[in-house]
């Protein structure tokens, strides 16, 4: 069985040695909650990924959104190459969840865009838990929604081996139960075909295919290979091909469930005939009788997940089963930024609840479909054992529970916390009009927070009037569009970036030297004591690191982020000096430029980092080339799409936006280029 084993060649520095020893002992001791208290930029990704070799356990960790958890799945992924890294968010791109306006006799039927790459990789985390203990799964907080019962999901599996004697009709059958569909023309995820005594299977949670070779009734081999290209890549003595969806049940199960579920039907039709409810009444016995008739003929209906407390043959009320109900005993739970996920988490059964209990009252759905609900925060403690919280702020919760906190407050650069100053109210548009021109002289970014959408808009406006390079960012944004805001800010696309709340946690912005906080005296939830510090963490990765407050008054939260920030910063000075430490500015690849860009520019790359386009190879660039480019990548990326070769698509949008990059970039250097 493989161990869980690094494979990056750096090791812990600066205090990281002693927190993951702290961390380590403390689980050894039966410290079962506990919080790494790690300032930005100080690694605490690192020093998980430490504790997590050290310890051998299987590893859960939490983000409170995708963005984030994006980005430590791509880090854990660096770090363990030989392991089961796994990603487990919604898989929609697009929600709209069911739900009835009753004021307006308006009923908003369920929409959703499933992201099928993401629906391969929830699948791929399932069938990694009961494979294998070499797993780390980075998940967000819909993590603690219903996916269907893991008993009945392994026990629908279908084991092979070679010399297995089993009819092939059979095992197609079982196929087919477990939710795969016969495709004898095109060979998709989630399909098998069949060609004379050889049967092919993608699995709902691989990107390679097996091909099972038969002699007879008899399995004579069994391969593995690449259904794009056909290369074969490995042979098995034996495979476990697990169901390829997440709701899955047994036909007992389902005979059974139909039952329950025409029971609870007839009960709620009695119910509201004596209410005098007719329309409500005519309402529910037309869904659920056709959802039923499709369970009877093909054993799946949408909307499945409804029925799922009568399909798991659970009693009511009961909480459903979640991502967690299929972690071994002896798992670790880390919850990142658990500021931001621990209230996340407390407040999703409540919202969730008040959705559903319309839908049911008006006929749209049956009672028993309440227990299709996320996580009670009560019945997520009673899942969870050991714990690790990793904030820079932690919450009241975390410092209610933890039996420990940890603190890493030392950079391995060697970067200490910015210097925070307080500045008043009257002409501070001015004064950072100037701390901006500094910045900008110097190669150097800035981020400006304000407390609205509009003071944002108008003040990134203003910027762009007085020639600075500004944009703003807020919730209105598109979330793409945001990640390519905050790139285009990195690569000197823009100077400035101006936004709300969107600035705080999770963002990785080495060239950003000065932070503005405006009206940082309005006390309130942006303004908070752990609102502020976060924000001052954004300047945290630059060796110049600068924050200025705007205010007319320092508040408490105001002093207690100063002081706590001074705090941390005189640590970190004191330990630079014992130890001889010269702080270094982080150089952080943004995004390697494609090769074709490079063959047409002729610049080289800097030994050990990736440098931006020279001015004068910019200058070399031919706009209508790069527009040319990215057209036939459109191409490309369609094509890649259509033929479900879903990460070779992904790639080539990353190259298409470097390239519109690139096409900003030139415009900024030669004026109104792509007009002339």
């Amino acid at each position: 069985m493989s161990e869980l084993k690094i494979g990056t060649p750096y090791k812990p520095t600066g205090d990281q040695p002693r927190a993951i020893d702290q961390l380590v002992s403390n689980l050894q001791k039966g410290i079962q909650k506990q919080t790494l208290l790690g300032a930005t930029g100080t690694g605490k990704t690192f020093t998980i990924a430490n504790v997590i070799e050290r310890t051998q356990k299987p590893t859960l960790i939490l983000a409170h959104n995708k963005t984030l958890a994006a980005q430590l799945f791509a880090e854990f992924k660096e770090i363990f190459p030989n392991n089961a890294v796994e990603y487990f968010v919604s898989y929609y791109d697009y929600y709209q969840p069911e739900a009835y306006v009753p004021r307006h006799d308006l009923y908003i039927e369920k929409q959703t865009q499933i992201n099928e790459q993401i629906e391969r990789l929830r699948l791929s985390t399932s069938a990694s838990l009961f494979t294998r203990r070499d797993v780390i799964i980075v998940a967000s907080v819909s993590c603690i929604y219903g996916v269907g019962d893991p008993r009945s999901w392994q026990n629908a599996s279908v084991p092979l081996a070679v010399g297995d004697v089993i009819r092939r009709d059979k095992l197609l059958r079982d196929l087919v139960r477990i939710q795969y569909s016969r495709n004898d023309m095109v060979l998709k995820r989630g399909s098998f075909r069949v060609r004379g005594d050889t049967l092919e299977i993608i699995p709902g949670y691989s990107e390679t295919a097996y091909r099972i070779a038969m002699f007879g009734d008899e399995i004579e081999r069994i391969t593995e290979f690449d259904p794009f290209t056909g290369e074969l890549l490995k042979t098995h003595n034996n495979i476990i091909i697990f169901p390829s969806r997440e709701y899955i049940s047994d036909e007992e199960n389902i005979k059974q469930a139909i039952i329950d579920i025409e029971k609870e039907l007839e009960e709620r039709i009695a119910y509201f005939k004596q209410e005098g409810k007719l329309l409500e009444a005519q309402r529910i016995e037309q869904r659920v009788r056709y959802d039923l008739d499709m369970l009877r003929e093909v054993g799946f209906t949408s909307g499945i997940e409804n029925y799922s407390r009568h399909m798991e043959q659970r009693p009511p009320g009961s909480p459903p089963f979640t991502l967690l109900d299929y972690m071994p005993d002896d798992y670790l739970l880390v919850i990142d930024e658990s500021h931001m996920t621990v209230p996340q988490l407390r407040g999703m059964y409540n919202g969730d609840r008040q959705r559903k209990a319309v839908l049911v009252d008006y006929g749209f759905r049956l009672p028993s479909a309440m227990d299709n609900r996320p996580l009670k925060f009560d019945e997520i403690e009673e899942r969870i054992r050991d714990v690790i919280f990793t904030t820079a702020t932690p919450g009241p919760y975390e410092k209610e529970v933890s039996q420990a906190i940890v603190e890493q407050i030392i950079r391995p650069t060697g970067i200490v916390d910015p210097r925070v100053d307080v500045r008043p109210v009257r002409g501070q548009v001015d004064d950072l009009l100037q701390e901006i021109a500094l910045r900008v002289k110097k190669g150097q970014r800035a981020l400006v927070t304000t407390l609205t959408q509009k003071m944002a808009e108008e003040m990134a406006g203003y910027l762009n009037e007085m020639g600075i390079k500004a944009q703003w960012l807020h919730a209105e944004v598109d979330t793409l569009e945001r990640v390519e805001i905050l790139r285009d800010l990195r690569m000197g696309v823009y100077d400035v970036v101006v936004g709300i709340n969107l600035l705080r946690e999770g963002l990785d912005l080495p060239e950003v030297s000065l932070v503005a906080i405006m009206d940082a005296d309005k006390e309130g939830f942006l303004r908070s004591d752990s609102a502020l510090i976060q924000t001052i963490g954004r300047a945290a990765r630059h060796i110049e690191g600068h924050v200025i407050m705007y205010a007319d008054k320092v508040t408490d939260s105001m002093k207690r982020a100063i002081d706590e920030t001074d705090r941390r910063r005189q640590i970190q000075i004191d330990y630079n000096t014992a130890h001889n430490i010269e702080p270094k500015q982080i150089v952080k690849q943004i995004k390697d430029l494609t090769d074709r860009v490079k063959a047409m520019t002729g610049d080289e790359e800097v030994e050990g980092a990736v440098k931006e386009p020279s001015i004068s190879a910019m200058r070399a660039l031919d706009p209508t080339r790069l527009q040319k480019m990215v057209s036939e990548l459109e191409k490309e990326m369609k094509s890649a799409a259509q033929a479900l070769e879903f990460e070779k698509a992904a790639a080539l949008r990353d190259q298409i936006r470097e390239l519109r990059g690139m096409l900003t970039q030139i415009k900024g250097v030669e004026g109104d280029l792509l007009l002339g």
